[in-house]
């Protein structure tokens, strides 16, 4: 597709429909919105443009549609597959004047909140009035719901609690020709016809820009423990992760951790930890409730577990600081390893009694083509993130060779019964990977959705596929 130019025509136009205040035009001022944290990719849209309604949304996509300009939506930029890069330069449409929380419905359990709105900031709301929202991302302190609907986020409490998918009931949706419509319906069930809320889930906006989400919401729980236990090697803590779930227990979170990425952060963060020599990876596992009595012997179940599979140590966080500490460790990780080394992130997903099988192959691919990397994640949910490490490799062999060792990974990931990616998107960097797991097929029908939405292909083009 053969996009056109903003001219001072097509300008004067946008800035009728939003106002001189809601653009950015000078290069300088667009710095911030040319990056997410996707490595170090750098792409400047030709103007950012700040709507503050659905209806001037509609406005810009029926002239960016009549002229065939580009358009890429943008939420906190906290993405991390080059989603929201502006790759055909166009309209940057960043959604930061969409943050408010519009209601929330404590009869039916249920929110309507606009796609700007931080995600920590809503799970503190509805924490307020005993409600719960379980999707948590590592960057929830800056990252927007919106973006999370749009890749699919997920975070620790998935394990227990389901992923994105089970907690959006309906969406207001722009369309790339500029209809507003609603998804779905404000109920639990949904049984007519296809449903476009769950299409539009982890589109990665390139079918439509998302401007007010029904959030289902769930009795908070009112107790939980955390245990840290340690292991001596890695694929000793991974098998130990579906031993836990066979043995009938549910964590609210199951987190793994290698030793590499537990001595950064400590680096980095200057956090007390007692990080003791034989010790190569972590689990960090939460169970919640509202019984403490059943919260314990859950915890003693674990305890029992994690024996057969020669843990060393189990720590029980014995208060609500040492809790956040260990919370830290862990949600700080990404940005530890990514202040040490030059770094790629894939994140793969498999079934979870694969997680040995697939962190061993890791670090022979790793041996292999001369890279390092540091493992973490989601162990609960076979969701690891592989931060691939530039270390001592050199610039030849990094531009060159690692993209085929980043193709192994994927093949040994697809091997084991997984795919690509569990909740960072495709976005721009990983769909050239996208045929070891898909077929042709596939792409015809991915294709054909992307036609009907968008037929000139405007939105956020050059994502997935």
């Amino acid at each position: 597709m053969e996009f056109n130019k903003i001219t001072g025509e097509i300008l004067s136009a946008i800035k009728a429909i939003v106002g001189e205040d809601a653009l950015i035009t000078q290069h300088a001022g667009m710095e911030k919105y040319s990056h997410d944290e996707t490595e170090d990719l750098t792409y400047y849209p030709e103007v950012v443009v700040k709507p503050k309604s659905p209806q001037e949304i509609s406005d810009l996509m029926k002239l960016c549609n009549q002229y065939l300009i580009p358009v890429t939506p943008r939420g906190a930029g906290t993405g991390l597959s080059g989603g929201a890069l502006p790759i055909n330069g166009g309209v940057l449409l960043a959604m930061e004047r969409f943050d408010h929380i519009l209601d929330i419905d404590e009869e039916n359990l249920q929110a309507t909140v606009e796609p700007g709105v931080i995600t920590e900031v809503f799970m503190d709301m509805v924490v307020n009035k005993n409600l719960f929202y379980p999707v948590d991302p590592a960057s929830k302190g800056s990252c927007f719901i919106g973006g999370n609907v749009s890749h699919g986020s997920g975070g620790p409490r998935v394990v227990k609690y389901g992923t994105i998918r089970e907690y959006i009931l309906n969406l207001e949706v722009v369309l790339p020709s500029g209809e507003i419509i609603w998804t779905g319906a404000n109920t639990l069930k949904y049984a007519s016809g296809y449903n476009l809320t769950q299409l539009m889930i982890g589109s990665e906006g390139t079918l439509g820009i998302i401007t007010k989400i029904v959030v289902k919401l769930i009795p908070r729980p009112t107790q939980d423990a955390l245990m840290l236990a340690s292991f001596a090697t890695n694929e000793s803590a991974c098998a130990a992760v579906s031993a836990i779930f066979r043995a009938g227990i549910i964590p609210s979170a199951l987190e793994f951790m290698e030793r590499k990425g537990v001595e950064w952060v400590i680096k980095h963060d200057d956090i007390n930890f007692d990080l003791k020599d034989g010790i190569e990876a972590f689990l960090l596992i939460e169970v919640d409730g509202t019984n403490s009595d059943v919260i314990f012997d859950d915890c003693e179940k674990i305890n029992a577990v994690l024996e057969q599979f020669d843990c060393r140590e189990v720590l029980f966080a014995d208060s609500s600081g040492q809790k956040e500490e260990l919370w830290r460790l862990r949600r700080t990780m990404a940005v530890s390893v990514k202040s040490n080394s030059v770094y790629k992130e894939e994140d793969t997903v498999v079934p979870r009694a694969k997680l040995p099988q697939l962190i061993n192959g890791i670090k022979e691919i790793g041996k292999k083509y001369g890279f390092e990397s540091v493992c973490y994640g989601h162990a609960g949910d076979g969701n690891l993130h592989v931060n691939i490490i530039k270390g001592s490799m050199s610039d030849e062999d990094w531009r060159n060779k690692l993209k085929d060792g980043i193709r192994e990974i994927f093949e040994l990931t697809v091997s084991l019964g997984g795919t690509l990616s569990g909740e960072h998107g495709i976005g721009l960097v990983q769909k050239e990977f996208m045929p070891i797991k898909y077929s042709n097929m596939h792409f015809q029908l991915w294709r054909g959705i992307k036609n009907v939405f968008d037929k000139n292909g405007i939105l956020n083009p050059g994502k997935i596929f």
